[in-house]
């Protein structure tokens, strides 16, 4: 397939004559002078690609918004990274860390140059380094990965994308094919090492053709910088306020448990995905864990609701199957969108509707408990801002995942319960008839949960959200908007004191 060289990549990516080189003169190391034909290399790879090494470095605007970009020339020497290409891959982050602008990687590499052995083999680690400090400095690092990228190169800064797509039918791969048949005289298995393949396995977040890179990168950065509302962006509308969004506001009303576990599981009432389509279109979204899992059941996605941007956890109903179940590959995924909340400093909005977590050995043997157990502690100790909405089922340990959070919303329908009632029935009579009589008694439903003061706001149904979908999910990004700018509001240490106190005292008699 054709090549995408470094220039072009930058001429695709910001505004037209908004490029300026951060490069100076590469440094040359001392294996030019003695390996035998490398000073000739050298030459002819800077003739044949028009720069003087395997990377260009610099900065541009994007929509007006400055950026910084790190692109690999294939055509000089493979794209291989030396000490000097290292040096000025590691200068150029540290420089972008300094003056705080985000980053967009697109590398294009065969890995290590050869011809310099260990010592360029060990500029991964440096390389590493500096992408590590920049994204603790809560800056945002992009990655497009161009074909071929393979070797170290995909195995460090490569690999360490905040968000990371690919060219379609890339080669993208630790172990270059060639190596693997000349090591072991057989072909690589074939469609394992490609772009598709890895997005499909959750390794990547997706497959985008070079001219959508400018679109992906802006529409993540306003997300992952946390633009303010553009002028264009609805706010929230006055006119639907939630019932308990105010202190004086009225006691929401009450709905019989079984009506509306009922009506949650109908299989028109919107659902995550459904919700983000209306009110979130332009999201960015992220695929798995971006270690070789994607389940499908839990969405990931960069989004903004109503000019607030945020991290998505979205638990999808349509796509959670007996065939498919919220695993521990999910909440895996899950943690993964936490980690990238607590790095940028985004807030996190959780979306609840499960019909619970799967029931299975896979699951047993592929640590599932293990996995709630990690997300409980990871969520309730997040630095970052966090939302949490119930939009339907509440089912178990895989609702309780996603739950704990600064504010908790909840659907008027909505419901949250340690078992489906059916369960629960089974348990406490040995049947499943007694379902409805179970749920009445365990305090599942909405205005239960505001009164024990698990949720904070409920945002009504009119009478029932499948009756009604456009207006009670702009109605509930309302009511997300206005939870994000309360909680953004507060002062970092007190939000999480008065998280860890919430948390602490569910269930204590009040003196």
């Amino acid at each position: 397939m054709a090549r995408i060289g470094a220039r072009q990549i930058l001429n695709l990516v910001v505004d037209p004559g908004s490029f300026r080189s951060w490069d100076g003169p590469p440094l040359r190391s001392a294996q030019v002078d003695t390996v035998p034909g490398y000073a000739e290399s050298l030459e002819r790879a800077e003739e044949k690609s028009g720069v003087d090494e395997s990377v260009i470095t610099g900065e541009g605007t994007l929509e007006g918004r400055r950026v910084v970009i790190i692109a690999c020339e294939f055509d000089f020497l493979a794209g291989s990274i030396g000490i000097a290409a290292a040096e000025r891959i590691v200068a150029a982050i540290e420089r972008a860390t300094a003056e705080e602008l985000p980053i967009l990687a697109s590398p294009t590499s065969g890995g290590t140059r050869m011809q310099e052995g260990t010592i360029a083999f060990l500029q991964m680690v440096k390389i590493s380094a500096a992408v590590s400090g920049h994204k603790s400095a809560g800056l945002p690092y992009l990655v497009y990965l161009r074909h071929p990228t393979t070797g170290g190169v995909f195995a460090s800064w490569g690999s360490l994308g905040h968000v990371s797509v690919a060219e379609p039918g890339a080669l993208i791969g630790f172990l270059g094919p060639r190596v693997y048949e000349a090591l072991y005289d057989t072909p690589f298995p074939e469609g394992v090492q490609v772009s598709e393949n890895l997005a499909r396995r959750g390794m990547i977040d997706g497959v985008l053709p070079p001219e959508g890179v400018r679109d992906l990168t802006a529409r993540a950065l306003q997300v992952l910088c946390q633009d303010p509302p553009a002028e264009n962006e609805p706010g929230p509308h006055t006119e639907h306020t939630p019932a308990g969004a105010e202190p004086d506001a009225e006691e929401p009303e009450r709905a019989d448990a079984w009506d509306s576990i009922t009506r949650s599981r109908r299989p028109d009432r919107p659902g995550a995905a459904d919700f983000l389509d209306r009110v979130a279109p332009n999201r960015v979204p992220l695929s798995g864990t971006g270690q070789g899992e994607d389940s499908g059941a839990l969405m990931l996605s960069l989004a903004r609701f109503r000019g607030q941007s945020a991290v998505v956890l979205a638990q999808d109903r349509d796509a959670e199957t007996e065939e498919n179940p919220l695993g521990p590959s999910a909440l895996r995924t899950a943690r993964r969108g936490m980690r990238i909340a607590a790095e940028i400093g985004v807030p996190l909005v959780l979306l609840i509707d499960t019909q619970g977590a799967a029931l299975s050995r896979e699951a047993e043997e592929g640590g599932l408990a293990g996995e709630i157990a990690r997300s409980l502690a990871d969520l309730v100790t997040l630095p970052t801002p966090t939302v949490s909405v119930i939009l339907g089922q509440g089912t178990g340990g895989g609702a309780l995942a996603l739950l704990p959070a600064d504010r908790v919303l909840c659907a008027r329908h909505g419901w949250l319960a340690p078992l489906p009632p059916e369960g629960a029935s089974a348990i406490l009579y040995h049947e499943t008839d007694r379902a409805a009589e179970v749920a009445r008694s365990q305090g599942v439903t909405s205005a239960d949960l505001y009164d024990a003061g698990i949720v904070d706001v409920v945002v009504p149904e009119e009478p029932d959200a499948a009756d009604e979908p456009d207006a009670f999910c702009d109605r509930m990004a309302d009511a997300v908007a206005t939870a994000l700018v309360e909680v953004r509001r507060r002062p970092p240490e007190r939000r999480y004191a008065e998280r860890m106190s919430r948390y602490r005292d569910l269930g204590v008699p009040l003196e």
